[in-house]
């Protein structure tokens, strides 16, 4: 898996390469190589999974990761951010990876949060890490919105469902390229409905042909839109390694 922390330090590369065109249910969407979904016509970015402060909620376990995931997280939302200048952020969950991130954030943290927020709306969705909203930051809470003809909530429900953008599952896809299996991050759409993939930057992922994704799109037209290292990568369903 491409590793979101590396990326972190040094994403100029990434941030000059074009998105790939997708719709969901009808609607235009640009899948951005660093992770962001936007929808052109509603000014709207869509990110999921931050899973901020993930570093801290372990070491509040007595285990120790590396400190540097939420700094880097955020680094990485401020230049989609500044891509697309968007007039609404949301974010769909799990946005911080325990109940009491948001009220223990650091205040240098909180500050970068502000000013990515000023002058725009920002709706942080509920996730089952941390369903009780966020704590003095700017935006509103809701366990699911329904915006511009599209429904956006954490966990993806069950059955086909359109016009449906969600996270929580964290999708990946693997491909053969050049005698090796390289397994990435990916967006999955089938048309009707879209699964992000995970923002934050130590968030794992399962694999599109995982049982916990059975039923949720019509295969014969879903498509996975891997985060290379140097572009999107768009394979259809029957084309990936299980």
């Amino acid at each position: 898996m491409m590793n979101r922390l590396a990326l972190a330090r040094d994403i100029s590369g990434l941030a000059a390469i074009p998105g790939v065109e997708t719709s969901v249910n009808g609607t235009a969407a640009v899948c951005d190589p660093l992770g962001a979904l936007y929808l052109p016509d509603a000014g709207l970015l869509v990110v999921s999974d931050l899973h901020l402060e993930k570093g801290a909620a372990f070491a509040r376990r007595g285990m120790m990761l590396p400190p540097y995931d939420t700094l880097a997280t955020l680094t990485v939302l401020a230049a989609v951010i500044s891509r697309y200048d968007p007039k609404l952020v949301v974010s769909l969950g799990d946005n911080f990876h325990d109940r009491i991130g948001s009220r223990h954030l650091p205040e240098n943290f909180r500050a970068l949060i502000v000013e990515m927020a000023r002058g725009r709306e920002w709706i942080w969705i509920n996730g089952n890490h941390d369903p009780d909203g966020i704590v003095d930051l700017p935006g509103v809470s809701s366990d699911e919105i329904h915006y511009a003809g599209l429904t956006f909530r954490h966990e993806p429900k069950n059955g086909l469902q359109k016009g449906e953008i969600s996270g929580h599952l964290h999708p990946s896809a693997t491909v053969r390229r050049r005698e090796r299996s390289i397994r990435r991050p990916c967006f999955a759409t089938d048309g009707a409905r879209l699964l992000m993939p995970a923002f934050g930057v130590m968030s794992g992922g399962l694999d599109l042909r995982h049982k916990a994704m059975h039923g949720l799109f019509d295969k014969g037209a879903l498509i996975a839109h891997l985060l290379g290292r140097d572009r999107i990568y768009s394979v259809r369903f029957s084309s990936l390694l299980g």
